[in-house]
């Protein structure tokens, strides 16, 4: 059971206070990193835009002109011309 004769020599205590250091750091951290885990916030499911909102955006960042917007809004909206052919 003792290998090395019932005593314990400088390295035997170093390796030994280096190695209680160790596991207790990662002790902490482990503690820490699953608090942190189980504390995060729940994200927000992200939705779709709807087609309305995306057009809105391209208007905002000037992907298409204010004539493109309502026209594409009244598609959107059934009061205008369609895309299919009757």
């Amino acid at each position: 059971m003792y290998w090395n004769g019932h005593d314990m020599n400088g390295w035997g205590w170093f390796t030994m206070s280096v190695g209680t250091v160790l596991l207790w750091a990662l002790i902490i951290t482990m503690a820490v990193l699953l608090f942190r885990t189980l504390n995060r916030p729940t994200e927000p499911r992200h939705t779709p835009a709807s087609p309305e909102q995306t057009l809105a955006e391209r208007f905002a960042r000037g992907e298409i002109d204010e004539e493109q917007y309502r026209r594409g809004l009244a598609v959107l909206r059934g009061e205008g011309p369609t895309l299919t052919k009757h």
